[in-house]
C-alpha cells in the first residue's frame, strides 16, 4: 500500500513538472528511499552544508536527526543525547550569535494531555558524521497560556530572537511566540495573532466541510531567508504570509495569505525554505516519500 501511494505521488509530480504556463510549477526534486525514514514530521535546509536538508521523525522513532541530500539520499544520522522524542513535530535551521543551530520542536499533543512542551537547540554539526551524537546547548520548556493544544508548526525568527508556534486543530489557527534565549523554569507562550484564512477556492461549495477542515489543519512552518515571509503548510495547501520590513507578525498574519494547492502529497507534514528564497521543499509522512519543490511565487 505504501509503495502504491508513493508511485501515485511520483506520477502526479511528473505530470506537474510537465505542465506549461508562464508561472513556475511544483516539481519533483528527489525521493527519500531509505526505509528507516518513513514518518518525516520536520524538515530544514542546512545553513552550514550546501545542498543538504535535515529532517526528524514523529514520536516513537527515537531522538535522531537525519541529514539528506536534496535528491533524498541519506548522508548521516546523528543521535540527540539526553532528550526524548515524546512527539517531535518540526525542525528549523538558523544562524544566531555567529553560530549555526538546529531547533527541535517537541510540541505534538494529539490527545491534549501535555502540560509542558520542549524546544531543544543543538549546534549544527560539521563535519557530518554518520552515527555521531549531539547534545542540546539549551532547552526551552514552555506552556500554552490557555491549556494544552497540539502544535506541529514552528519557525525561528532569529533577528527578533523568538520562536514562532502555530496551533493545529483549533480554528482559526493561533500564532504564539516564546523567547529563543535560555530561560529559567517554564516559559508561558505569548499569543500574538490569529492567522487569516485564504479565500475559498473557486468552485468550492462547502459540501464536504469535514474534508475541507481536515485539509486546512496546519502541519508545518518555516521563515524565509530574508525573514519577511512565513510559510505555513497544511495537508492540502501552502500559505505564504508576507510582511514589510519592521512589521510585526501579528499584523502580517491578519491579512489573507497567498495560497497554492499542493500536488498530491500524502500526509504533508514538513516544509523548508531553500537558501535562495525562490522555493521550498515539502515532503510527507510515508516511505518512499517525494521531495516536492514548490515555488515561492505563483
Amino acid at each position: 500500500m505504501r509503495l502504491s501511494r508513493a508511485l501515485t505521488a511520483l506520477a502526479c509530480c511528473a505530470l506537474l513538472a510537465a505542465c506549461g504556463g508562464d508561472q513556475p510549477q511544483p516539481r519533483l526534486a528527489g525521493v527519500i528511499l531509505d526505509g528507516t525514514i518513513d514518518e518525516t514530521s520536520g524538515l530544514a535546509a542546512s545553513t552550514r552544508h550546501r545542498d543538504t536538508l535535515w529532517l526528524l521523525q514523529d514520536g516513537g522513532n527515537g531522538a535522531m536527526l537525519h541529514a539528506i541530500s536534496r535528491r533524498g539520499s541519506r548522508i548521516a544520522s546523528v543521535r540527540v543525547a539526553g532528550v526524548r522524542n515524546t512527539d517531535w513535530e518540526d525542525l528549523d535551521a538558523f544562524q544566531w550569535q555567529g553560530r549555526h543551530w538546529l531547533l527541535i520542536a517537541d510540541t505534538g499533543d494529539n490527545g491534549g494531555l501535555r502540560r509542558t512542551m520542549q524546544l531543544h537547540v543543538v549546534p549544527e554539526p560539521d563535519p557530518l558524521v554518520d552515527g555521531g551524537a549531539l547534545s542540546p546547548a539549551w532547552s526551552i520548556a514552555f506552556r500554552w497560556p490557555d491549556g494544552p493544544r497540539d502544535c506541529e508548526a514552528v519557525a525561528v525568527d532569529a533577528k527578533a530572537g523568538e520562536v514562532l508556534l502555530i496551533s493545529k486543530k483549533r480554528k482559526p489557527a493561533q500564532l504564539f511566540s516564546v523567547p529563543l534565549r535560555r530561560a529559567r523554569g517554564v516559559v508561558i507562550a505569548r499569543r500574538i495573532g490569529t492567522l487569516a484564512e485564504a479565500p475559498a477556492e473557486a468552485g468550492s461549495d462547502g459540501s464536504d466541510a469535514r474534508r475541507v477542515a481536515l485539509g486546512r489543519q496546519v502541519t508545518g512552518a518555516d521563515l524565509s531567508p530574508d525573514g519577511l515571509t512565513l510559510a505555513v503548510l497544511t495537508y492540502d495547501r501552502l500559505l505564504l504570509y508576507k510582511r514589510a520590513a519592521g512589521e510585526p507578525w501579528s499584523t502580517a498574519v491578519a491579512r489573507a495569505p497567498n495560497a497554492q494547492a499542493l500536488p498530491w502529497l500524502h500526509q504533508a507534514e514538513a516544509i523548508a525554505w531553500l537558501p535562495d528564497g525562490k522555493g521550498l521543499i515539502a515532503t510527507g509522512e510515508f516511505s518512499p516519500a517525494p521531495l516536492v519543490w514548490l515555488p515561492a511565487t505563483r
